[in-house]
């Protein structure tokens, strides 16, 4: 599993919840962005988008060059499901299955009001930077996990999200009683769960 990490995280970030992937067979694949952990450049949107390319390629290789079985899944967290739907939407004949958590929907839109104008067509609904209007044109497996409380981006996003989704195997997760960041933590049994199910039903 590629894996995409949320803003003001790092690869080292995640050290502690590579164990849990591994209990249900899964390989986990963290990358850094630009401007993160030790990578050099800035960390900005246009430069995580084309990065995710990039990483998604040396991923594929990596897996080849171990030998590891060739089932391929991409997963994006917060400000990570920007990358990975940007591979889903441009390499979905190479994935078995998409899964995003704590996701906007609209990218964030209500954070940048103060620098793009609410009436910039690039927060049109049919604007393909927005991730809902990827997620019309993925029709792969689709998982979608949200916490119920979640203060940063709200679960009507993540709603919308699954609503704007054109994949005939879809699912939206909801973690009870969680936030943007304790999800994993409130919810571990039913979120990992899902994602075993997950990876298990369309390996």
């Amino acid at each position: 599993m590629l894996y995409f990490h949320g803003n003001g995280e790092i690869v080292d970030d995640y050290d502690w919840s590579a164990p849990f992937y591994n209990e249900i067979g899964i390989n986990l694949f963290v990358a850094d962005y630009h401007g993160y952990g030790f990578s050099d450049g800035r960390p900005t949107i246009t430069n995580t988008i084309k990065d995710s390319h990039q990483i998604f390629k040396q991923f594929i290789k990596i897996v080849e060059e171990y030998g590891s079985r060739k089932s391929f899944f991409v997963m994006g967290r917060s400000l990570g499901s920007v990358p990975a739907i940007e591979v889903a939407y441009h390499h979905q004949n190479n994935i078995q299955g998409l899964i995003i958590e704590s996701s906007p929907a609209n990218n964030f839109r209500h954070f940048f009001s103060s620098l793009i104008p609410s009436n910039h067509p690039i927060w049109s609904d049919n604007s393909r930077f927005l991730n809902k209007v990827k997620l019309r044109s993925i029709s792969k497996p689709t998982l979608i996990i949200h916490a119920e409380y979640d203060t940063l981006v709200p679960l009507e996003e993540g709603k919308e999200l699954y609503n704007n989704s054109t994949a005939k195997d879809k699912c939206l997760v909801i973690i009870p009683n969680a936030d943007h960041n304790d999800l994993m933590i409130v919810g571990k049994k039913q979120y990992f769960k899902a994602i075993e199910e997950f990876v298990k039903t369309y390996s």
